[in-house]
């Protein structure tokens, strides 16, 4: 279909990640939605974003001198957003919240339209403070300001929208406010208001625990105004009781999508009794090469040139950058493998060093270095312990093991770009897609991975990367895996690096294939609007 003829797309996040130096985002969620953007933009496709200004960001988090993690918020300058001259009003707990909107597109990036109650007639101007920094009542406030304010703020712009895309359950008041839109201005029961609404909102489903998927009390949903005009029983048919968001989506939506296709079949298993739920099907994710890949490598593959040279200078500035912020010196002959992730128990970050008697003896000899990254929610106590157990790895190992502070997207190129091999290696089937790995690939930095995410759908082993375990899901995972992975690791990555090169590069371009064919964020975008959006 020509591009003039695709439907327009209003797609809502809760964050965006664009660059480092605008932090309005966490995590693997925001970072899909900043690559979208980039990918509408490059590719011309009719899309826009809308989320929130959050005006300290996200969490800053740093070691203290107790080698436990803290956090710290600064409020943040944005002089290159522009000033639309639009304001839109969302009633929260009995009272008017006020919210300017700006627009970004400073990032080579689809337009953006950001909310934002930061205003002197506001009595509580932090509600876009914090990015997922407070509790329920906050979260619930800072929802609202998205999906209804989100709703109003494209109504104020006149800008015409054909389909709503929801990433993430965080919008779903957006699908209220377009069911009480449709009941007030066109007085229709809400069961038709809900009919045609549903036709034009699609949902992306991302947290494959149920027990991580958002859910409220239907009294503080009252308290806050969530309800925005229909009644505890419509709110009921929507969310159920609790009121779960994932939940409201899926029946909001007339279709959803996972982020994989290993994830699409979790997911299915995990909704598929909804009643009234939207059909759930896998578009994997993929990722915007102009942020990720670095140019001299990717001209060395165009050119089908010598990948190791590009590869050692990327090698060598993360080197450079880790010496400057933490004072080790790696070096840059010594096979490195890069994890950096979310902290979050399902991903085990400590899964390579539960047996130190065999991965000791590597990191003090010489024959390997790791490179660890990770924040945790700044609430998650849980995640806080394992960032101090990285850290406390770091010390362990001084001159083979790093583990870098505060971990962003300068930190998320570096490495991906400049290690030699990317470890991920979650409990199948908790990670839903996990596109560091894909980053990776697209730099010919080998991926070393549980089937897990999506990985399934790329990994020929000992060809383009190689696979830790073989898909088992069990109590006795994790000794499966551990075994797995030292097996692998002893017997063909080290040798591997160390004693055939010629094999090395070869699995290289083979990675960089791999990228470009399945997991761009070009061929995501284009089955966003061939199988979603159309």
């Amino acid at each position: 279909m020509a591009k003039s003829k695709l439907p327009r797309i209003a797609y809502f996040c809760m964050e965006f990640g664009l660059h480092e130096s605008f932090p309005i985002y966490s995590g693997g969620l925001g970072i899909l939605a900043g690559d979208i953007l980039k990918e509408a933009k490059a590719s011309n496709y009719p899309l826009i974003g809308v989320g929130i200004l959050w005006r300290q960001g996200y969490t800053s988090q740093r070691i203290d001198d107790k080698g436990y993690p803290y956090d710290s918020y600064y409020e943040q300058g944005y002089d290159f957003l522009e000033d639309t001259g639009v304001q839109v009003r969302v009633r929260i707990r009995g009272r008017q919240v006020q919210c300017k909107v700006w627009k970004c597109t400073q990032f080579e990036n689809a337009t953006l339209y950001l909310l934002d109650a930061n205003l002197p007639e506001n009595d509580d101007r932090l509600i876009t403070g914090q990015l997922y920094g407070w509790f329920s009542e906050e979260r619930i406030a800072q929802e609202m300001i998205l999906g209804i304010g989100g709703i109003r703020a494209l109504k104020a712009l006149k800008l015409p929208v054909e389909i709503y895309h929801f990433n993430d359950s965080h919008p779903v008041f957006a699908g209220v406010e377009l069911i009480r839109d449709k009941m007030d201005e066109e007085g229709l029961t809400f069961e038709k208001a809900w009919a045609g609404v549903k036709e034009k909102i699609v949902f992306t489903t991302h947290t494959p625990v149920k027990a991580g998927n958002e859910e409220h009390d239907h009294e503080l949903l009252q308290y806050m105004g969530a309800y925005n005009g229909l009644t505890f029983g419509q709110m009921l048919k929507l969310g159920g009781e609790p009121f779960s968001m994932t939940v409201a989506g899926l029946r909001l939506a007339k279709k959803a999508n996972a982020v994989a296709e290993l994830h699409g079949k979790t997911a299915r298993r995990m909704w598929g009794e909804v009643a009234g739920a939207a059909e759930i099907i896998g578009i994997t994710n993929g990722v915007f090469p102009g942020t990720w890949q670095d140019q001299r490598l990717a001209n060395a593959y165009a050119q089908d040139g010598d990948l190791w040279i590009p590869h050692q200078q990327a090698k060598r500035e993360m080197i450079a950058e880790i010496n400057r912020r933490n004072g080790v010196q790696l070096d840059e002959e010594v096979l490195t493998f890069g994890f950096a992730r979310r902290a979050a128990p399902y991903k085990r970050g400590n899964l390579i060093f539960s047996k130190p008697e065999i991965i000791g003896e590597y990191l003090e000899k010489g024959k390997l270095q790791i490179v660890l990254a990770g924040k945790a929610h700044p609430n998650d106590l849980t995640g806080k312990d394992i960032v101090a157990e990285m850290y406390r790895m770091s010390k362990r190992y001084p001159k083979s093991v790093v583990f870098l502070q505060d971990y962003d997207m300068k930190i998320g190129r570096l490495l991906t770009r400049g290690c030699d091999v990317w470890l991920n290696n979650p409990r199948r089937p908790q990670e839903a897609s996990g596109t560091s790995g894909m980053k990776a690939a697209m730099n010919g930095v080998l991926n070393f991975s549980v089937l897990d995410g999506w990985w399934p759908e790329g990994c020929i082993h000992g060809v383009n990367g190689w696979q830790i375990g073989d898909g088992y899901e069990g109590k006795d995972q994790d000794a499966k895996d551990r075994d797995a992975l030292y097996r692998v690791l002893q017997t063909e990555v080290i040798p591997t690096y160390y004693q055939k090169r010629e094999k090395w590069l070869k699995m290289m371009r083979a990675s960089i294939d791999m990228s470009h064919q399945q997991f761009s964020s070009a061929r995501m975008l284009k089955d966003y609007f061939d199988k979603l959006y159309c």
